[in-house]
């Protein structure tokens, strides 16, 4: 039979064919020398995230969003990249792109990059603009649509960042700066951008009053984490081409747009994610945020698990553990809860290895202590070593009995004598420097070996930075140390928060400050793992007693207290209830009593005050509800159905209600008095219902 020979389209259905296609221009460089001394010898894009290269991840979610051609923008080690994607999956004929082209010209910032693409006229429609370091598992299509039905509607909406929503004090969100953004959420419009310097004592946002007056309604949010991730059409580049001045997409670009709007008539919009992940790696801050996200599987299926790279062989175990094949684990050694081991790593007798990623054959000795760190391939960690929130990379060896101080960096092949204690955000290299420049040509050098730093027998030096470094506050503190992050009046700022990103409810000295990233890290560890845990139970429809078992193995081995559990139970029903009224069209009342009913133990085995006059418990569960329900469509009325039917199931007593509707927690703010509004009338109903009962005992009393 001979084959059919198809119709050739027309000029105008080619045309048509071709803005259709989905492009993507991918910045593999970052410009910046945050994750220096390691971006000394390879490029951030492959640098390992959970043992697989950060630019897998980006590929990933660009062939989820269904790109079909990908423009890659290198800088620095171009070759290395080239070689990369030349033996990944995404250079065979199966690949989803069906174009791959690798740019290496001599760019010196995103400008740069953005002016090349307009003048090679490449773009034929919209297309998406991405960090080589974006991790996302956010379903582009919903977006994707809205753009362009506003560009349909009006051709001046160019752009729509992708934003996702967390709390003020996520661990992801960046501490070298913090975004500010001024939308108008009518139409999702963004009218503002600032950025918040950490040691800037200024917390004011200066907007345009004419905003104000031409808007009836702004949200200014300072809750929202920039994932880099922007929809753009072809008069972007055009704006790019117009001002040289541009250098970088937010502080130069979207500022600057957005200041003239009076003058080019562009707007700029956003689109805020709610229910799916989406980070950039842009800081050792974020790798650290980003890696723990990954362990607990908050980018499922983005897991170690799902086995991205040919090759991989992981399997989870309990306590988000992920083992792949050859592993050598000795009997007396210790593996905690939230640790990645690759193939043919052995950890010898009596160390102790948590919260830890380790690469493929790297030799853990014995009696090490390994806790909050990134261990890269074929490195080595001598006898009795301690190591903390480090990064140690591949090849690099640590003698016996060092300790390694966290925030430290330790880069490729640097070897560490016996004995050698490192202080506190140390930064230790052994590639070449950079010296003046001799003949008008750069003089590339290695530094000779400081034993002061590596002692006798060691190889590396301290790693300084060439002159002044806008990024190096962020370098040397960000993998473990203290941040604090400058912060907008929660009374000014619209703080919608995610199911994990919730600060807890609890008493707090006045004017108190956290000052310790280990604890709070620890407790939000613990809640990612347990809601993550409560919500894949309810969903496969486990009973009490199981979720209650899985519940108690996370909390001994986080050391848990009562309150955080009860964080956990709550936040992972409230996301439970939602889940059912959004997929299977039920009201908030049905779904809080099919949810309370078969799940009461699971909240009774929480409260531990029922013959105590104070209802510290019952109050917290309460509190915690009601602070979940702030952040959530129709708060007020699943609050009246969690209310009532939490007194019908008898888990929550009168005195309880009283206290909690007393307490100053629970109107400390408008978003807690808006929530509870509706619940006045149940808990006046309470307090009389109880005042005419013991009116009738004390009247049968007098009859007697």
């Amino acid at each position: 039979m001979s084959r059919k020979t198809a119709k050739k389209p027309t000029q105008k259905g080619q045309d048509e064919e071709r803005e259709d296609r989905l492009q993507a221009v991918v910045l593999a460089d970052s410009f910046e020398t945050r994750f220096s001394p390691f971006t000394l010898e390879r490029p951030r894009c492959l640098l390992p995230l959970a043992n697989t290269p950060l630019i897998e991840y980006t590929f990933e979610f660009l062939a989820n969003a269904g790109v079909e051609e990908v423009f890659v923008y290198c800088g620095a080690h171009t070759d290395q990249v080239k070689h990369y994607i030349s033996q990944s999956k995404w250079d065979l004929s199966s690949s989803p792109f069906s174009k791959l082209r690798i740019f290496d010209a001599e760019f010196k910032d995103v400008g740069d990059i953005m002016r090349d693409l307009d003048h090679a006229a490449l773009i034929t429609g919209d297309f998406l603009v991405v960090s080589g370091d974006v991790v996302s598992n956010f379903p582009l299509d919903s977006a994707l649509a809205k753009h362009r039905a506003r560009r349909l509607a009006d051709k001046n909406a160019i752009m729509t960042m992708i934003l996702r929503e967390a709390g003020i004090q996520h661990r992801s969100k960046a501490k070298d700066a913090s975004p500010v953004f001024v939308i108008d959420p009518t139409k999702d419009r963004c009218l503002h951008y600032e950025e918040m310097a950490p040691s800037s004592n200024d917390r004011t946002v200066n907007i345009d009053p004419e905003l104000f007056s031409s808007h009836s309604e702004l949200d200014v949010r300072q809750d929202l984490i920039d994932c880099y991730i922007d929809i753009c059409t072809p008069d972007v580049l055009a704006l790019w081409t117009d001002s040289f001045d541009y250098t970088t997409p937010r502080t130069h670009f979207l500022f600057g747009i957005l200041k003239d709007y009076e003058l080019n008539g562009k707007t700029i919009h956003t689109h805020i994610v709610e229910h799916h992940y989406a980070s950039r790696v842009r800081s050792l801050q974020a790798y650290d945020a980003v890696s723990k996200d990954i362990i607990s599987r908050w980018v499922y299926p983005l897991c170690p698990d799902s086995n991205l790279l040919r090759g991989h062989s992981y399997q989870l175990e309990r306590g988000n553990i992920y083992k792949e094949e050859g592993v050598v684990l000795a009997r007396s050694c210790v593996v905690k809860p939230r640790t990645v081991i690759g193939q043919n790593t052995s950890i010898g007798d009596g160390s102790v290895v948590g919260n830890s990623i380790l690469g493929r054959r790297c030799q853990i000795g014995r009696n090490v202590t390994v806790d909050g760190c990134y261990i890269w391939d074929d490195a080595v960690i001598g006898d009795g070593s301690k190591i903390r929130q480090v990064i140690v990379a591949n090849e690099a060896v640590v003698g016996k009995n060092c300790s390694v101080e966290p925030g430290s960096l330790l880069s490729f092949a640097v070897r560490l004598a016996d004995g050698v204690t490192l202080p506190l955000a140390s930064r230790v290299t052994r590639s070449k420097r950079r010296q003046k420049e001799v003949d008008g040509a750069p003089s590339w050098v290695y530094a000779p070996t400081d034993e002061l730093v590596v002692g006798k027998g060691g190889e590396g030096s301290k790693f300084t930075e060439d002159g002044d470094d806008e990024d190096s506050m962020d370098g040397a503190a960000s993998s473990g140390l203290i941040y604090t992050s400058p912060n907008l009046s929660t009374a000014s700022i619209s703080t919608l928060n995610t199911d994990s990103s919730d600060e807890p409810i609890q008493p707090s000295s006045p004017g108190s400050i956290p000052t310790s990233v280990s604890g709070e890290e620890s407790e939000a560890d613990f809640r990612h793992d347990a809601v993550s845990s409560i919500f894949d139970s309810l969903e496969r429809g486990d009973t009490a007693d199981v979720i209650q078992l899985e519940l108690m193995g996370l909390r001994l081995a986080s050391n848990a207290s009562d309150h955080q559990v009860r964080h956990a139970i709550v936040s992972a029903l409230m996301k439970w209830i939602y889940h059912v009224m959004e997929h299977e069209s039920a009201n908030a009342g049905d779904a809080v009593a099919r949810l309370l009913r078969k799940y009461r133990t699971l909240v009774q085995r929480t409260i531990f005050d029922q013959d105590t006059a104070d209802k510290a418990d019952q109050v917290d569960f309460l509190l915690l509800v009601q602070r979940d329900l702030v952040h959530r469509e129709k708060g007020e009325n699943t609050l009246v159905f969690m209310a009532k039917e939490l007194y019908d199931m008898e888990l929550v007593e009168e005195e309880a209600y009283d206290q909690w509707w007393r307490d100053t927690r629970s109107k400390g703010d408008e978003g807690m008095r808006r929530v509870r509004r509706q619940t006045e009338q149940f808990v006046v109903w309470l307090a009389t219902a109880e005042e005419d009962s013991e009116s009738d005992g004390e009247e049968n009393q007098t009859s007697t």
